[in-house]
């Protein structure tokens, strides 16, 4: 029996997810590449409507990711056929949340109204976040079924379907926003539609080999079988653990749209951009610390909690290496990372703008891998509850009244912001540790144990 994955595991397991990772992120990314000839209201528009789509689709998103601790669990029993039901319950989500971000399209111009964005750029960004909205169902779709083929072991399948994605969603950009290959010039519309397309076709991918058995796995059929009280269960850790990274994240669209939306364009522009590299960039270290989740799972299913720690260092190491590496180019080169969306006249100010901001985040990257590492690895025990807590009340308690104090009280402007933020993901990255350490998640009891008849 192996209690303990070595490094090469881990990383046989992560490098397939971290393409699985970004997919998302890379189409936000290419779209806000690919519109930068167009100005900058349009890649303003873009990567900020990116961005609110990606805070609207995560509580979904968040939630289809505790598939994966239940069937790594169930691995780790030696259940493996009983684990099949679990992309179902997934599946159940995902319509559910489609259909919901399909009937809140009408609300995106009333809501932007509120916000301080110039005129400009809030017309462009209604009409990214009304088409992008349409591919919420794909997203959330391809998290369930890729997480339940994670929890098997098998992260292969959820990256060739992120790799689908990320092509067709710089190939469609090209053909769509300038048009070419007699295609309309879309625009900021065709980014937006480039990345619907593009997310149901991996969707449609992952779909055909769940219900095919591909990849080694149980062959899923029809969703016969199904019980309420599973369902209920998935329900109960999953909701807890969309919200973690819901109101997080919605606390922190809030910092963007409220506090630099008022800074002017340029403002909203570098910081957009900074966020958009981030993203892209720090997905690698989620990617692992998913691994690392897949693999914690897996030994708590088999009750060996003892070797978790052993695990969890393993993957913070290779998160660690990875952040560090980035935050070093963030501070050498920031013109050369920047240059890549700056290449339109008068941008001397959002490039001032935004190497400053991309050198306070290199510091944001390390605490980013701490936290994504004990993050999941409580995740993959069932231990959602307390940390959802926990961001809820430092991301509205502590780091949305300090962000708005700096900015609009004391004048902080842009550094001032980014200063708020680092402290705000140091401060949590303290307490999921402080979780950790406490050994609670070792009396959570994930998955209903069998019942003997």
């Amino acid at each position: 029996m192996v209690s303990r994955a070595p490094l090469r595991v881990l990383l046989g397991l992560a490098l397939p997810m971290v393409l699985a990772r970004v997919s998302q992120t890379v189409i936000t990314f290419a779209d806000a590449l690919q519109v930068r000839e167009l100005g900058p209201q349009a890649l303003a528009a873009t990567a900020t409507g990116g961005l609110n789509v990606t805070g609207l689709v995560i509580l979904p998103v968040g939630t289809v990711f505790i598939v994966q601790s239940f069937v790594a669990q169930l691995v780790g029993q030696g259940r493996r056929d009983d684990a099949r039901r679990y992309a179902w319950y997934g599946l159940a989500i995902a319509a559910f949340a489609g259909a919901i971000a399909a009937a809140a399209i009408p609300a995106i111009a009333p809501v932007l109204a509120l916000t301080g964005y110039s005129p400009a750029v809030r017309d462009q960004m209604v009409d990214y976040m009304a088409i992008r909205m349409l591919s919420v169902g794909a997203v959330v779709g391809v998290e369930a079924i890729g997480n339940w083929y994670g929890g098997l072991g098998n992260t292969r399948m959820q990256m060739i379907a992120g790799l689908i994605t990320m092509v067709l969603a710089v190939a469609s950009n090209w053909v769509l926003i300038g048009g070419h290959l007699g295609a309309p010039a879309l625009g900021v519309r065709g980014a937006a539609l480039a990345s619907v397309i593009a997310s149901w076709s991996g969707f449609g991918f992952l779909a055909l080999g769940f219900w095919r058995g591909w990849g080694r796995a149980p062959r899923a059929g029809g969703p016969g079988g199904l019980r309420i009280a599973e369902l209920r269960r998935v329900v109960r850790f999953g909701v807890p653990n969309g919200l973690n990274w819901f109101l997080e994240y919605a606390a922190f669209q809030l910092f963007v749209n409220g506090v630099f939306a008022g800074l002017g364009d340029d403002a909203v522009a570098a910081l957009n951009v900074v966020l958009t590299v981030n993203a892209a960039a720090v997905f690698p270290a989620a990617g692992v610390a998913t691994a690392g989740a897949i693999l914690v799972g897996q030994a708590i299913g088999r009750g060996e909690r003892d070797h978790v720690w052993a695990q969890v260092k393993t993957t913070l190491l290779c998160s660690a290496s990875w952040m560090g590496l980035l935050g070093l180019i963030y501070v050498l080169f920031p013109g050369r990372v920047l240059g890549l969306f700056l290449r339109q006249p008068g941008t001397g100010a959002l490039l001032s703008i935004g190497t400053m901001m991309l050198g306070i985040s290199a510091l944001w990257q390390m605490l980013n891998a701490v936290t994504f590492t004990f993050n999941e690895s409580l995740r993959a025990a069932g231990d959602t509850t307390w940390v959802a807590v926990v961001r809820m009340i430092l991301a509205w308690l502590v780091f949305t009244p300090s962000a708005f104090a700096t900015v609009k009280l004391a004048d902080g402007g842009p550094a001032g912001a980014m200063l708020c933020l680092i402290g705000y993901v140091a401060i949590l990255a303290a307490a999921i540790v402080w979780r950790f350490r406490s050994g609670a998640w070792r009396r959570i009891e994930l998955v209903e144990p069998v019942l003997v008849s």
